[in-house]
């Protein structure tokens, strides 16, 4: 029976693993949101750790920065300006010359939408209707070669726009549409402007939900219609090439594998997206647009570059969050893209990344739970850290060599997971069987021992050490009596009863049984754990105790079982605790003084008329809680007096027994008044023990707060 109740632990602890691998497997399957934010925050992580070097290739952004604006005048300038900067540009012999604009609307500076503002005499009108059209000025500029226009795209829009399309295309595989993105319409310049350029090209960003651009489609698509991005749009018109040519993986189904614009051949994503490696900023990838127009760019260092014409200006608002942190401006995504294709070492995540990640998932979590489930704790702990280790470091490896994404952030999320519920089960095992320990022992010791020694067992060792403790002493009134009056059976079941609930009283507040005795029960505070606040804690079980005790006492009276009132004393003192005895048996109990005086307390009661006395020197530990003095008391055998208390109940009194205090005051004080004051409170009170104590001693002459007790 324990073989075959071992073997169904041991598969229940092997199952947790599984199904523990099986839902990360499935989370990284399914991939939602956090675990896709998860991934792209590694990538950023690696790149800002390892970022592309940057090598001078002819890819320069022209920029409309704020010195350029102070300079030439706000932005939109006259067409007639930007086709002066185009002229320059050409002039220089750039290889193309790309536009992150667009030119969605006629030049309003233009002589005849001037005219519309002014109220100019009909020569003027005359005269001003022969100059030329600055957007027609523009598009001659541009047709004199090598200009590519962008465009924007829309994801919904009532009325669809279709850019002039300038390339072709040649699909090997499968047609790329299905997995390309798709858009609705465009936002296109004028029409004799897109007629002129060499290209359009879809100024199209995707950033991820965190707003970082990481990746920059080359294609994308209305309707049936593919469009170049102008990225793609740049590459193709600076070699004068006319197709694009698209490749699918061979698998059906997965999507893009490559784009070849001319001699170039871009890996791309499935959905035809280039991941961008991000250099760190550099200076010389710009050229202020103000300096073109002042001549202070030589020819030589625009032959044959591809231009960006974009703006960093911040009123502009043209601003992304990139990679390595912080912003930066739209125009130099396409920049960075384009230096990465033309220099190489870009990034890429190649289509067996998932399959080689669901692995790691399945494989290192069963080695990881199988080890955690059945090894102890430093060997699992050892095996689990090194897989770790060797998972970031082959990931980092990889995007070092050879740029590649594989995401190490998921597979460690599941192998965490699978590490700690597997340490989860193999702790369950562990802990039951020490609650078995614990509960077996717990029917001989107290509680908080048996977890202090399970988790201390140097403490099994002969010795005591000094320690302030409280101590809260019971005695049932009458027992005896009523054994004799009952069937002894009857009456073990009630006592048994009584003192299970006083007991489990006593465990609540964490007290530590010290000893039973026939009906009395002493309990230990402070030990074995120590307890600063061990007086509060002594105090409330002992009132708990006292609530339960009446309680009980008057169900059992009105069925007639003459069942009598439970006495208890409460003191505070250092006294020595630990184990006493031999090498044969261990005996944990507190000597000292402050224990026989918490015994005298609760017998003292009988003679003081109450039912609990505390301490002063327990009470001082509660200074909040209210209580009645009952005068200093020599208990038999001691030569000197203590302060001794009744603690009232903070459920049913809300603060201290003033009247009672002031009749006391006098009494202690030998006051002539104090008789007639406890007449006065008796005549109030005829029920109230400590009332008719004082009352009964002042009838005898005697005066003060000393009571002396010639009995135990």
């Amino acid at each position: 029976m324990l073989l075959l109740r071992s073997l169904a632990r041991m598969r229940l602890g092997l199952l947790v693993p599984v199904v523990a691998i099986l839902a990360a497997a499935l989370a990284y399957l399914w991939d939602p949101l956090p675990l896709k934010m998860l991934r792209n925050a590694t990538f950023d992580q690696f790149q800002r750790w390892h970022p592309r070097d940057y090598k001078p290739v002819p890819v320069r952004i022209i920029d409309i920065d704020d010195e350029s604006l102070r300079r030439m005048g706000q932005w939109p300038w006259p067409r007639t300006r930007v086709a002066e900067l185009i002229a320059r540009l050409q002039d220089a012999q750039a290889a193309v010359i790309a536009f992150d604009v667009i030119f969605a609307e006629p030049d309003r500076t233009s002589p005849k939408a001037m005219l519309d503002l002014w109220q100019a005499s009909p020569s003027v009108r005359r005269q001003m209707v022969r100059l030329p059209d600055h957007d027609d000025v523009l598009s001659q500029t541009i047709r004199r070669g090598n200009v590519v226009l962008g465009f924007g795209i829309e994801q919904e829009s009532a009325q669809r726009v279709v850019p002039d399309i300038k390339a072709r295309y040649v699909v090997t595989g499968e047609a790329p549409q299905p997995y390309v993105h798709q858009f609705s319409s465009a936002v296109t310049s004028l029409p004799l402007l897109g007629a002129a350029a060499a290209g359009n090209g879809a100024i199209a960003f995707f950033p991820d939900t965190d707003g970082v651009v990481r990746k920059v489609p080359l294609l994308v698509r209305l309707g049936d219609t593919l469009l170049p991005s102008l990225s793609a749009e740049a590459l193709r018109v600076a070699q004068d090439a006319r197709n694009y040519t698209t490749r699918t993986v061979p698998d059906k189904g997965v999507g893009l594998a490559d784009i070849r614009i001319g001699n170039l051949l871009v890996p791309t994503t499935p959905e035809g997206e280039v991941w961008i490696n991000y250099t760190k900023p550099v200076a010389t990838r710009y050229i202020p647009a103000w300096k073109v127009f002042a001549k202070e760019v030589s020819a030589k260092e625009l032959a044959g570059n591809i231009l960006l014409i974009g703006t960093s200006a911040q009123g502009l608002m043209d601003l992304r969050f990139s990679p390595l942190g912080g912003v930066m401006p739209g125009v130099e995504v396409h920049a960075q893209m384009l230096e990465q294709v033309l220099s190489g070492g870009g990034l890429n995540r190649p289509s067996w990344a998932g399959a080689i990640e669901t692995l790691v998932i399945v494989c290192g979590g069963l080695l990881v739970g199988s080890v955690a489930v059945g090894a102890g704790a430093m060997l699992s702990l050892s095996v689990f850290t090194v897989l770790l280790i060797v998972l970031w470091a082959s990931t980092w490896q990889a995007f070092v060599a050879g740029g590649l994404l594989i995401d190490a952030t998921n597979p460690s999320l599941a192998l965490i997971a699978t590490f700690v519920f597997s340490s989860i089960v193999r702790h369950l095992s562990s802990e039951r069987r020490q609650r078995w320990i614990r509960q077996a022992f717990s029917r001989y010791v107290s509680p908080n021992l048996v977890t202090h020694l399970i988790e201390h067992p140097d403490a099994l060792e002969l010795g005591g050490r000094r320690q302030q403790c409280s101590f809260v002493f019971t005695d049932l009134a009458g027992f005896t009596t009523l054994m004799e009056g009952m069937d002894p059976g009857a009456a073990v079941a009630l006592l048994n009863d009584y003192l299970d609930r006083m007991i489990a009283i006593a465990f609540s507040h964490q007290g530590t049984l010290d000893r039973i005795v026939g009906d009395a029960v002493a309990i230990m505070f402070s030990a074995p754990v120590p307890q600063a606040d061990h007086q509060r804690r002594a105090l409330a079980c002992a009132l708990d105790m006292h609530r339960f005790a009446t309680q009980y006492a008057n169900e059992l009276n009105a069925r007639g079982i003459a069942f009598g009132q439970t006495r208890i004393g409460i003191h505070t003192g250092e006294v020595i605790v630990g184990n006493f005895g031999g090498s044969t048996i261990f005996d944990y109990r507190a000597l000292g003084d402050p224990v026989n005086t918490a015994s005298r307390l609760e017998g003292a009661n009988k003679h003081l008329g109450t039912l609990v006395c505390v301490s002063e020197a327990t009470l001082d530990g509660c200074p909040d809680w209210p209580a009645r003095p009952v005068g200093r008391v020599l208990l038999k055998g001691k030569s000197q007096a203590l302060a001794v208390f009744e603690p009232l109940d903070p459920l049913t009194v809300s603060g201290s027994d003033l009247d009672y205090q002031h009749a006391f005051d006098q009494l202690r004080a030998e006051l002539p008044d104090a008789r007639q004051t406890f007449e006065k409170l008796a005549a109030q009170r005829p029920n109230d023990p400590l009332v008719a104590l004082h009352l009964e001693r002042l009838r005898t002459g005697k005066t003060g707060d000393l009571i002396v007790l010639a009995e135990k």
